[in-house]
């Protein structure tokens, strides 16, 4: 059985029932929620969450039998600017700890970026940026593990994890089985490397697929040199 769901950033939406009754009539049944993205309007900044704005919005979802089953919360875990390092941390934080409230159990994220401004840099693949995520994984998940949810992890070729043998040493550093992947495979491709797309997945389902709780589906197509996402079923490979 397939549980089949969308971003609910892809939809638009002026208030959040209207939100929810799109995806339901869709015949959707989850979503993965990023509040900032969803409700630009509303404050989702560092001290804003709380139990009842999480069950005033997962009640909404659950009353069309929408599940919330990924709280988005993609942040910078690697800001070069500690002080600012620490505030998205501690956000991500907060969305653990009320996770709950809005009836979900996983948080995601990605890996972040050594530059401030997100984006492609070979710099992210040196040693230091790799470890310096195992060490705000860590924190997380440590967080994660007070409140039995669990941290999902989005790997890609913009992010200090970018392959599946990272991906793998990620898990086997923080060692801890609050910590999950959100697999989004096309995010693993280049225009270099999707000849070996095969290659590239198999591996990944031989390292980590019993740590794989999320499955991102998208597709993409090679313009003028560059890899490009398509919607499922769009691309040309």
């Amino acid at each position: 059985m397939i549980n089949l769901g969308i971003r609910a950033h892809d939809i638009k939406a002026s208030s959040l029932d209207e939100l929810v009754q799109i995806i339901a009539d869709k015949g959707l049944s989850s979503v993965q929620l990023a509040l900032a993205k969803s409700f630009p309007d509303l404050n989702t900044g560092l001290g804003s969450l709380s139990p009842g704005l999480g069950i005033y919005i997962g009640k909404a979802f659950q009353q069309k039998q929408v599940e919330i089953a990924v709280l988005g919360c993609y942040i910078n875990m690697i800001h070069p600017d500690l002080v600012e390092r620490e505030k998205v941390l501690e956000r991500f934080k907060e969305h653990i700890r009320f996770a709950k409230d809005f009836g979900c159990s996983v948080i995601g994220t990605e890996t972040g970026n050594i530059n401030a401004k997100m984006g492609f840099t070979v710099d992210n693949f040196q040693e230091k940026p790799f470890v310096d995520v195992i060490e705000s994984v860590k924190e997380l998940v440590k967080e994660a593990e007070k409140f039995g949810v669990i941290v999902g992890i989005e790997a890609g070729v913009n992010h200090p994890v970018y392959s599946p043998i990272l991906l793998k040493r990620l898990l086997d550093e923080v060692d801890s089985n609050n910590l999950q992947i959100i697999f989004d495979p096309v995010n693993l491709l280049t225009a270099e490397n999707y000849n070996h797309q095969d290659e590239i997945f198999r591996e990944a389902i031989e390292l980590f697929g019993d740590r794989i709780i999320i499955v991102h589906c998208k597709d993409f197509v090679i313009e003028e040199g560059k890899l490009k996402f398509a919607s499922p079923g769009k691309g040309d490979y």
